[in-house]
């Protein structure tokens, strides 16, 4: 059989029950022994301990030492890349995502949600960002630019590899940002027939946080007439709905200067002249600390602060004390816009330690919306730690 090509992974007694559940992940303390030669990033067919196949995937060092592609015995090959992108944007199609005139950015790969671990791809228009979070993917990834530039034809130009910090650093890969295919200066986008200029040269994640898509056009539904404090606003995204609903006043603050600048120039970009917003580079909690009773609809979208289990403690803490001081600055009768974006933090931690908040506060609360990522951000249902974005917007008297 062909597949016999790869070197292969052996598991430990019974360490297979979660590949029997389709779990994409196994861990090196599954692992019983490998064969020799193998090398970080190359894929290897995984074997229970009495022989029996199980799955096909990427071997790495590290904690998850192999990330299942397939649970059948196959070839990865052309064919394969090019089922599973098809299938990818089948599903883009199918929400209306793709080929639509008033939305050009969404996610085409979404990792484990796609069932292909370690991967990730965002669409700009004719600009495809891809990214690698695993060694296997990078070793991969000319095959995969292949194999994306066929399915999608004439809908992308470009494609740009963007992995300087996504890769383990451990691995030594060398890697560095650049055009695969293609090449251009132009970074707009747009989103719900709002522009923006996308950063995928420097950016974080692939340069925009397509995953907030629809927590944003929530967003604009509630900011008629209200003044709008938007906090971490990074690119500004929710800023622009903010002003597009009819907000009275929209300020967004960052502790990056090229945040702020790259939100002045999607506020211009949109709304020219308009003196409604205004954007502030400063600390989080000394802009809420000086700014009291202000305003009465609040989002506090901070990055991630447990990027691993260990880092949980403090990380539900930082959330506590950020949405006590949201809490206690916003008007009453005001609407508080509040997220998570740490997988490790679970949907009843991030309530819990708002919960906890809202009481030290001293504020009565309801919860209006309870919100997570979108629709081309899928979860595997055999994934369930792919449920990384949680969100609720409450009312706060």
């Amino acid at each position: 059989m062909k597949a016999m090509i790869y070197k292969t992974v052996y598991l430990k007694h019974g360490k297979e029950e979660s590949l029997k559940r389709f779990h994409p992940w196994i861990f090196s303390g599954a692992i019983h022994h490998t064969d020799s030669d193998i090398e970080e990033g190359e894929v290897v067919r995984v074997l229970t301990e009495s022989g029996e196949f199980i799955a096909v995937g990427h071997y790495q060092i590290g904690s998850i030492s192999v990330r299942v592609l397939s649970f059948h015995d196959v070839v990865i090959n052309d064919q394969f890349w090019e089922s599973r992108l098809q299938s990818a944007l089948n599903v883009r199609l199918s929400l209306g995502l793709a080929d639509n005139e008033n939305n050009n950015t969404y996610r085409l790969v979404h990792g484990e949600g796609d069932n292909l671990p370690g991967l990730v791809i965002d669409c700009y228009g004719p600009t495809a960002v891809m990214q690698a979070h695993s060694v296997g993917m990078h070793v991969d990834r000319m095959a995969v630019s292949k194999a994306l530039e066929k399915i999608m034809g004439q809908r992308i130009k470009h494609i740009y590899y963007k992995s300087e910090t996504t890769l383990p650093y451990m691995a030594g890969l060398g890697q560095e940002n650049a055009f695969i295919m293609g090449g251009t200066q132009e970074n707009t986008a747009m989103e719900n027939g709002l522009r923006f200029h996308v950063d995928w040269l420097r950016g974080q994640k692939t340069g925009f946080f397509i995953d907030q898509r629809e927590n944003r056009s929530l967003l604009e539904t509630y900011a008629h007439g209200r003044s709008v404090l938007n906090m971490f606003c990074y690119t500004g995204g929710f800023s622009v709905y903010a002003m597009r609903g009819g907000a009275r006043l929209v300020h967004s603050v960052d502790s990056s200067a090229k945040a702020i600048e790259l939100t002045n120039r999607n506020i211009e970009m949109n709304f020219p002249g308009d003196s409604r917003h205004e954007a502030f580079c400063d600390d989080a909690f000394k802009y809420l600390d000086a700014n009291d009773q202000k305003y009465d609809l609040i989002i506090l979208d901070p990055p991630a602060f447990a990027k691993h289990r260990g880092a949980l403690h403090n990380a539900l803490k930082g959330y506590i004390r950020l949405n006590v001081k949201g809490f206690e600055r916003i008007r009453k009768g005001g609407i508080l816009f509040t997220f998570s974006c740490s997988q490790v933090v679970t949907k009843d931690n991030f309530r819990n330690a708002v919960f906890t908040a809202a009481a030290q506060a001293g504020r009565k609360v309801r919860i209006l919306h309870q919100l997570h990522q979108p629709a081309d951000h899928p979860i595997n249902i055999y994934h369930p730690e792919g449920e990384y974005l949680k969100g609720l917007v409450l009312y706060v008297e």
